[in-house]
């Protein structure tokens, strides 16, 4: 009977351990994408995506904000890319709506909406599903 009470609280012990181990992970993982974010000069809004999805879509903007520097801002341009990305890596039915000032009433896929800025522009993203036609 002792024996299973020592085994009982070694279960404890390495539970505790582990929720301790997976609480710094966590808090490791949201310092290191709190400096992405800052280096990029991000700020998300809302978002339902996951974070690589995210990351790929800030580094997109960021790298055709960037080739604009100087130049007037091209949301058109930044949205088809983003836009183009997406659909080839991610499947067919992305949006997305960039400018500095806009409104929207969106419905998207479930893990498929991104509202951020960058700097000052305002990037949209999101994914609708898409039904194949019957004929």
């Amino acid at each position: 009977m002792r024996g299973t009470n020592m085994a009982g609280g070694a279960e404890e012990e390495l539970e505790r351990r582990s929720k301790f181990l997976s609480s710094l992970i966590q808090k490791k993982k949201a310092v290191e994408e709190q400096e992405q974010h800052d280096r990029l000069n991000v700020r998300v809004r809302a978002s339902d995506m996951p974070i690589p999805l995210q990351n790929k879509a800030f580094r997109c903007a960021r790298d055709h904000l960037d080739a604009m520097r100087g130049g007037k801002l091209d949301s058109k341009r930044i949205a088809l890319a983003l836009k183009k990305e997406f659909d080839c890596s991610h499947g067919p039915a992305w949006h997305c709506i960039v400018g500095t000032s806009f409104g929207s009433y969106v419905t998207h896929s479930l893990g498929g909406f991104l509202y951020f800025s960058i700097d000052k522009v305002y990037i949209l993203l999101f994914k609708t599903a898409v039904e194949p036609l019957d004929h």
